[in-house]
């Protein structure tokens, strides 16, 4: 059984992709980072960095035998990797196809996640609308769809057949309409979103995060204090 800390946004969806796609048997453990419940310290034992998701594996695999000591992971990268390692599934067991899925998913952590997360603080979040960090974040979104969208002329799925590549992604680009980018610009991209949508681990992912957040698809953030909570963290709140 896996413990899974999720909350309803791409980080947390990539997770809950890669565990309906496998049919792993998990459990949700609700995080809703607008009460604050990522600063709990339960939460904090297993994901120091207070952000979501993490999870506590209760069965791993250690040399091909089932440990009993259980393993917990946080970072939705680190979590992808380890998923697909303890499966044996969506991810190449090549070292060419191997690390040709792993460069695409650290592409997703260190470029997309990150300036597409920007992009929707800056045009959707921030009470002071700066033209000069809109500008920067929106184009360097368009940048990265581009680089994507050349990836997929050729191939079906970022790295050949459906990997934790395109779990990573997929959930950074459904959300296009809020980065100010239209999707009709990245034909490839917006052939392989549409077939990614449709994936029936796909559906029952998006359909859970529903039942557990009901605002799910409304804004983020709604009062002051979910501003605060979100948004004015400094180093006081790591304790």
């Amino acid at each position: 059984m896996i413990d899974l800390y999720y909350w309803t946004t791409p980080n947390g969806h990539k997770i809950t992709m890669f565990l309906e796609e496998t049919g792993l048997k998990y459990k949700i453990f609700p995080v809703n980072i607008a009460k604050g419940d990522q600063f709990e310290p339960e939460f904090l034992k297993v994901a120091p960095n207070n952000r979501i998701p993490a999870m506590v594996d209760h069965e791993p695999q250690v040399d091909g035998k089932t440990g009993t000591k259980p393993i917990s992971i946080f970072e939705s990268g680190a979590m992808l990797l380890y998923l697909a390692e303890k499966t044996g599934k969506f991810l190449p067991a090549d070292i060419y196809g191997r690390y040709d899925a792993i460069q695409w998913t650290f592409w997703q952590m260190g470029g997309l996640g990150p300036m597409a997360g920007q992009n929707h603080h800056f045009r959707n979040y921030a009470q002071e609308k700066i033209k000069y960090a809109i500008d920067r974040y929106v184009n360097e979104t368009n940048r990265l769809y581009g680089v994507l969208n050349k990836r997929l002329s050729d191939r079906e799925f970022i790295a050949g057949d459906y990997s934790i590549a395109d779990m990573a992604s997929y959930p950074w680009i459904v959300p296009y309409k809020n980065q100010e980018q239209n999707i009709d610009d990245f034909p490839h991209l917006k052939r392989w979103l549409e077939t990614i949508r449709e994936r029936p681990a796909t559906v029952r992912a998006y359909a859970m995060a529903k039942e557990v957040n009901p605002n799910f698809g409304q804004p983020a953030i709604r009062t002051e204090e979910e501003r605060k909570l979100l948004f004015g963290q400094t180093a006081a709140v790591v304790k």
